[in-house]
């Protein structure tokens, strides 16, 4: 049996992230194609596929009509929050719901669940999962959040760097430098996934 255990964690591909969406990410739906093949890579692999996604209430403090910072966005049910049409999600993939609170924003997926009641860090526990490839939207926020709450949490981190997309590009890059500070690896490419089992 392999000491890692990998999963690879696909962070809130959702239409109103990508241009055109409520809140869409600059090239963030140049990503899906990269997404897609580190999604076929993971499944030929055997890794779970886990996907986070925004679902906010409609009334939240996260958006600016209720004094947050963010226009209405990926409101629970609505096509804006459903996951990008191109993405190829493998019908096992593991949801992991997040920005349910209203009170809360939910950048990372850790504070999400994949059931109620079972967070998205007791359902790796439970699959002894240790190591997290990520890729998705967006680098600034919400892959950035996901990475570090998963670095603290003890798990070892891969960052695909083609399959990330940010708000702003600063913000993007300072981002990723801070995620390798924190000990995350970043990789991209054919070879990325390659010493995952």
């Amino acid at each position: 049996m392999n000491a890692s255990r990998s999963a690879l964690l696909v962070v809130d591909v959702q239409n109103d992230f990508v241009p055109g969406g409520a809140l869409g990410v600059p090239g963030g739906d140049r990503v899906v194609s990269a997404i897609n093949r580190y999604i076929d890579q993971a499944v030929k692999s055997g890794m779970i596929v886990y996907a986070s996604r925004d679902w906010h209430p409609a009334v939240t403090s996260h958006f600016k009509p209720y004094g947050g910072p963010w226009p209405v966005h990926c409101v629970q049910n609505t096509p804006g929050a459903q996951f990008h049409p191109d993405l190829m999600l493998p019908p096992n993939a593991v949801i992991v719901t997040k920005g349910t609170d209203p009170e809360r924003p939910g950048y990372s997926a850790f504070d999400g669940e994949v059931a109620p009641g079972k967070s998205f860090l007791a359902d790796l526990r439970e699959r002894g999962i240790n190591h997290l490839y990520v890729g998705g939207l967006a680098t600034d926020y919400c892959v950035r959040q996901s990475v570090l709450s998963a670095l603290t949490d003890r798990l070892k981190v891969t960052v695909l760097d083609d399959a990330i997309a940010g708000v702003s590009a600063e913000d993007s890059t300072n981002a990723l430098t801070e995620m390798q500070l924190q000990g995350a690896d970043v990789r991209h490419g054919a070879d990325a996934l390659a010493s995952a089992q």
